[in-house]
């Protein structure tokens, strides 16, 4: 069992800053799925998300490092997202926090009944 004195506040608050908002998780939880993505192909797997809030979403990931964008020259203009080697590195958790949900998700259902 981990102790709250094992869990540092600093390296918590920096992997908070990178994760933080709205659609990040999101975001990196489709390209996990599929590897490469186009704009368009994200912002359908998203929904509702609007356009500025998902471009502001990908250049902060981009920024930190968890996303890699390569655009074509070409028209019309072609843009694909992948994860980084540091984004990569997060899929760990993903599966963790995908195995948590599903195992509470179950208790949650059994609550509602």
């Amino acid at each position: 069992m981990i102790h709250n004195e094992e869990l540092g506040s600093k390296p918590f608050d920096y992997a908070m800053s990178l994760i933080q908002g709205k659609w990040k998780m999101h975001i990196l939880f489709f390209l996990s799925r599929k590897n490469i993505l186009r704009y368009t192909e994200l912002k359908k797997s998203l929904g509702s998300v609007t356009h500025k809030m998902l471009s502001n979403q990908l250049k902060e990931l981009e920024k930190d490092g968890l996303i890699i964008r390569k655009e074509y020259p070409q028209i019309p203009p072609k843009v694909e997202y992948s994860l980084s080697e540091k984004g990569l590195s997060l899929i760990p958790i993903m599966k963790l926090l995908c195995k948590w949900g599903d195992e509470h998700m179950s208790i949650k259902n059994d609550i509602e009944v």
